[in-house]
């Protein structure tokens, strides 16, 4: 899969739901996924199970678009469901790669949604083929039920022919998946990926981060620990240990700088607050003299806050978004494109003309969206632009689950700072330091020798083995759909 080769920033690839033993299962879910839509805009879908016959809606676009649909929630009926929301790398979105994906296998039927990435997948994937498998999808979720599919004879039902499956995989996955009796929730050894678990009334509920049980009222129990599975079905909830015990967990860092909702609740602690003590601890390491702390927003907000509460200088919305931004209706000539900038974000001249300006941004990738917003706050009258940034340079590219751009591709792994504030036309540029965003997250600082997060698209520390990236395994999607309706 490659990445967009486009964007100028980092994306989730998925958000997961599921519940269990609630009348309203597939209403639940669609609001889970409603709540979960930044994890994943291009497609999504659920699965239901009625004690009868499994059914099935999976659509592109967002959530509040593909389930607004006259009587559509009266017929996905059932008290089990498990939903998607999806962010493909590979361009567009093709309707036989939208999740949950659904096999009928020997104990029945079987509905799989995955957050993450598979690092064996091609290689698995080979394999498999080889041994006559016929995939129906270019994701590496697939991989999964095919593994599950070929478990020795000896190996009955689902819970045991997914632990048998996944001592085969390696990666950074949230797994949750249903039967016609069974939810199942599982994470990777290393806890990369967030799972959580919830309850409403008498139902359980496991969703990837704490606002999509918000929005259905139901109560956080805890996060799934890294290398758990749990089982849920007439009996309750059980946990289970298929992996051998690690001695560290690598929590994606990026969750609490960009990925999470600031309103979720991650491994024990709040996103907002997370972000506004990062821009406290920036605050600290790299205050220039200015008058006014301005966001990039949205993801900027909470740290710019902490970072003007900290330097003691106003904090203002300098820049506007604009929060109904689609594709584009205007045919992308050069000239529209490089107005691209003005149909995300619109300069507040009020908040800053004839000031210097201190903005706060999540991060850089590619560094052309960061030039067009320095220019436009300039041409606004600003004296001065100085960027701050709420996480170290990104280096690396992401093989667990984000869609990052190949290496070569992002600004800090071909320039330096300083050069890359000429690239960008800032005055000063600065990123926040590893101690300082370890420090923020309430330890000492980075420990070298164990590192208490995943922060490999900073480092290149990658904790889990890349084994197709290591093997150079061939790319196997061998398949375009032209055009393709729902």
């Amino acid at each position: 899969m490659t990445a967009d080769t486009t964007a100028d920033t980092l994306r989730e690839k998925c958000g997961v739901f599921g519940i269990y033993g609630h009348p309203d299962a597939a209403k639940h879910t669609a609001l889970g996924l409603h709540a979960l839509q930044h994890r994943g805009q291009e497609a999504a879908g659920l699965v239901t199970y009625n004690g009868r016959q499994f059914s099935a809606h999976r659509d592109t676009g967002h959530v509040g678009d593909i389930f607004d649909k006259p009587d559509l929630m009266e017929r996905l009926t059932g008290h089990i469901a498990v939903g998607h929301n999806r962010y493909s790398t590979s361009g567009a979105t093709a309707m036989r790669n939208i999740q949950p994906l659904f096999a009928e296998l020997a104990f029945g039927g079987f509905a799989l949604s995955h957050n993450g990435n598979l690092t064996n997948f091609e290689k698995l994937r080979r394999e498999l083929v080889q041994r006559g498998a016929l995939f129906q999808s270019t994701t590496d979720t697939e991989v999964l039920i095919h593994l599950m599919a070929a478990a020795p004879a000896e190996v009955e039902g689902a819970v045991d022919r997914m632990t048998y499956a996944l001592q085969h995989i390696e990666g950074a996955y949230a797994f949750v998946a249903m039967t016609d009796s069974q939810l199942i929730g599982v994470r990777d050894p290393f806890g990369v990926r967030p799972l959580v678990l919830g309850r409403v009334g008498d139902s359980y509920v496991l969703a990837s981060e704490t606002c999509a049980l918000d929005i259905i009222d139901a109560e956080v129990i805890r996060d799934i620990e890294p290398g758990e599975m749990v089982v849920i079905d007439t009996e309750g909830l059980r946990s289970l240990r298929p992996f051998p015990p690690r001695n560290r967990q690598r929590f994606c860092i990026f969750e609490y700088i960009y990925f999470a909702r600031p309103d979720s609740v991650v491994e024990g602690s709040s996103v907002y607050e997370a972000r506004r003590r990062i821009g406290q601890e920036l605050a600290r390491e790299s205050h220039s003299p200015s008058d006014v702390v301005i966001p990039v927003p949205d993801s900027g907000v909470p740290a710019a806050i902490g970072y003007a509460d900290e330097a003691q200088i106003p904090f203002e919305f300098g820049i506007i978004r604009n929060h109904y931004v689609g594709r584009t209706f205007i045919e992308p000539t050069q000239s529209i494109r490089n107005l691209g900038v003005k149909l995300k974000h619109n300069a507040n001249r009020a908040m800053i003309e004839g000031k210097r300006v201190v903005l706060v941004d999540d991060s850089i990738v590619r560094g052309t969206t960061s030039a067009k917003i320095v220019k436009m706050v300039r041409d606004a009258g600003a004296k001065e632009v100085h960027m701050r940034i709420a996480a170290p340079p990104t280096r690396h590219s992401c093989y667990y689950g984000i869609d990052t751009p190949n290496a070569g591709e992002l600004l800090a792994s071909r320039y330096t700072v300083p050069d890359m504030a000429s690239v960008i036309g800032c005055d000063s540029l600065a990123f926040i330091s590893f101690d300082g965003m370890y420090r923020a997250m309430g330890h000492a600082g980075r420990n070298p020798d164990q590192p208490q997060f995943c922060d490999a698209c900073f480092t290149g520390d990658y904790p889990i083995p890349l084994v197709d990236q290591e093997e150079d395994t061939p790319d196997t999607d061998l398949f375009s759909v032209i055009s393709e309706e729902a």
